[in-house]
């Protein structure tokens, strides 16, 4: 049996709100996104790309995320979207692909480091709402930019 298509929208909703807190740079309010013992496993760009750094519960999640506020801002574009049912309907997984910008200003201008990526995600549903239980970013590629100009 498939997803329905409220818990689709569910998920998409959590996806959409986990890269927002990320580009507000607002650690608590991703953090809120994950169940107290979830799970972040992260590269180590740019010489290791596949998920290998594993951060379990909020402080862990927490330094990792904070890492992402060094970056002058960034900007991730839900690229794509697709939801598995797991096995009981309180699981489910997901691919979410995504391009994710990261400008900064250095000393020979401002720079866009692009990372084109996908989450594999684990969720679970506590109550009526899907949070995230395990969620590990894969890069396929990374680019960089020159950029003119930064808010």
């Amino acid at each position: 049996m498939g997803l329905s298509v409220p818990d689709r929208l569910a998920l998409s909703d959590l996806v959409h709100r986990y890269a927002a807190a990320v580009d507000d740079q607002d650690v608590d309010r991703a953090l809120q996104l994950f169940v107290a013992d979830g799970e972040l496993v992260l590269p180590e760009p740019p010489d290791v790309l596949t998920p290998v750094r594993h951060h379990r519960g909020p402080d862990e999640i927490g330094s990792a995320l904070a890492a992402a506020t060094t970056v002058g801002r960034t900007h991730h574009g839900i690229d794509s979207q697709v939801y598995s049912p797991g096995s009981n309907p309180d699981l489910a997984q997901g691919r979410i692909a995504t391009t994710a910008h990261h400008w900064s200003r250095r000393e020979d201008g401002i720079v866009d480091v692009v990372w084109y990526l996908r989450y594999d995600d684990e969720y679970v549903r506590t109550g009526s709402h899907w949070l995230l239980a395990r969620r590990a970013l894969t890069i396929d590629a990374i680019e960089t930019r020159p950029t003119r100009r930064l808010r």
